[in-house]
């Protein structure tokens, strides 16, 4: 018999008899895990409320108060990795390796860098002559969160983590694909003492988001997907001038110049196109090649994707996993078919795994396609897959010009040995995350967010916390006041 979960308000898991239901599916085996209540208009009700009653006790509660049980938080988060890996291994489909090292824990680095931070908000004061005025900095509310189904756990932490510490209470509703790594969230929360109500986590579909970014008493909306649903929520949440964090899609250049290392060049081509089987925002899918490396490049991006080994996302050993449902898959495959039709050269993959342990999965080979040019559509739309599509450049004027030719601005790459060049490009480029000699790295103390259509606003870093406070302002009088009336 199947397992049946549901959302998680005020403490305790929430059952309906009336709610439909849902099924989670392991995208590796494409089995049932677990059968999932949707929220119902009566459990999304009780959300709100429930959160309401929780800002009273935690918005007041001392910072540094706050601080203690967001680190114990942190400290049962790091003693459950394996546990909380394996859950995003099953529903996600990527592998144990990446799982194990890096969800869990990125996510625990963020609560723990806001929880450091909490104590620190401070406001101003200044004399006015005898009178003065002061600045609070005060939490807004209660703040919906909404997450992807790439980094369910490490997501819902990213938004949990400024917003908790700053005094806010969230409701947060997971990707329907992956619904239970922020109920495991929820739970260690209120073990390390955080109060009922504080983390409230809704179950459903586009619909339930939706709700929440309507909700006269949602204060803010924190979102992570692709921009055209991004879009959608901004424009409901206009309707009641909420604020919006909004880390939405890519199609990031990673730009690599002859005078590069070229074994660190290919790494990060990989890392910047499989890791996570290609489902990550910020992967720089464009890789541009100067043309004096550009065959001894390709040559040995070749003779290293054939060590990489796709199958059961448990196994240690395995590079690439799953991808996270058939729909997608074949969405993945189509852009394939396309990137053929319309002339690029298929270097290596395109092909769907399905051999042995891939067999009942949703397993995609990784791709990479050459002679490609700018107006390709895999060059210019997000796949969210294994697809790395390789492009030749002269010039650092010309690639500059080529990276910017794009409706997205989320991240950027450059690989140069010249430090100079390095500066000098990445400032030109309209991308929120950059690296040079580096792609990917993503700790909890650098701001995340993009340009243009690729989002608004910052997850992490420091700046971050202010977009979940807002300002007071207090005149003190101490002079007489002058009536102008006598």
């Amino acid at each position: 018999m199947t397992t049946q979960i549901s959302s998680f308000v005020n403490g305790a898991y929430v059952n309906d008899a009336s709610a439909s239901v849902f099924q989670n599916i392991n995208p590796a085996t494409g089995k049932v895990i677990c059968s999932v209540e949707a929220a119902t208009p009566a459990t999304l009700d009780a959300a709100i409320q429930s959160s309401l009653k929780a800002f009273k006790v935690w918005s007041k509660m001392p910072a540094i108060e706050r601080s203690r049980r967001l680190l114990k938080a942190v400290e049962i988060l790091r003693n459950r990795n394996d546990e909380l890996a394996l859950i995003e291994v099953e529903d996600t489909g990527k592998p144990w390796s990446e799982a194990s090292t890096v969800d869990v824990v990125t996510g625990a680095d963020s609560i723990e860098y806001f929880a450091g931070l909490a104590p620190t908000q401070v406001g101003t004061q200044q004399a006015l002559g005898n009178d003065f005025f002061y600045t609070r900095q005060e939490p807004l509310g209660v703040v919906a969160g909404i997450g992807a189904w790439n980094y369910p756990l490490q997501i819902a932490c990213w938004k949990a983590a400024p917003a908790l510490a700053a005094g806010n209470v969230i409701v947060f509703k997971p990707s329907e694909e992956t619904p239970r790594g922020a109920l495991k969230l929820a739970e260690v929360f209120i073990e390390a003492g955080i109060p009922e109500g504080v983390f409230n986590v809704v179950q459903g579909d586009g619909k339930v988001g939706e709700w929440l970014t309507q909700h006269p008493n949602i204060a803010k909306v924190s979102f992570t997907g692709e921009v055209n649903t991004g879009c959608k929520v901004m424009a409901a949440s206009s309707k009641t001038l909420k604020s919006v964090t909004m880390e939405l899609g890519g199609k990031s250049p990673l730009i690599i110049f002859d005078d590069a290392d070229l074994e660190q060049a290919v790494i990060a081509s990989m890392l910047a196109n499989f890791y996570t089987q290609g489902e990550v925002c910020t992967h720089g899918t464009r890789v541009f090649v100067q043309s004096g490396i550009y065959q001894r490049f390709v040559e040995r991006l070749q003779d290293s994707i054939k060590t990489l080994k796709v199958g059961d996302p448990l196994n240690p050993d395995t590079h690439i996993g799953a991808l996270i449902s058939s729909s997608h898959m074949e969405k993945v495959l189509d852009y394939i078919r396309i990137g053929v039709e319309e002339g690029a050269h298929l270097l290596s993959g395109g092909r769907r795994v399905d051999h042995f342990e891939c067999k009942n999965g949703y397993f995609v080979e990784p791709t990479v396609f050459t002679h490609c040019s700018d107006d390709m559509r895999i060059c210019q739309e997000e796949i969210f897959g294994p697809v790395m599509s390789i492009l030749c450049f002269d010039s650092e004027e010309e690639v500059i010009k080529r990276a910017n030719n794009t409706g997205f601005g989320l991240a950027a790459g450059v690989f140069t040995q010249n430090i100079q060049k390095g500066h000098r490009v990445i400032h030109q480029i309209e991308a929120g995350i950059c690296w040079i000699n580096q792609y990917g790295a993503s700790p909890a103390e650098m701001p995340v967010g993009g340009y243009k259509m690729s989002g608004v606003g910052r997850e992490n870093g420091l700046e971050t916390l202010g977009h979940y406070t807002q300002t007071k302002s207090i005149y003190v009088g101490i002079d007489p006041i002058e009536s102008p009336y006598i």
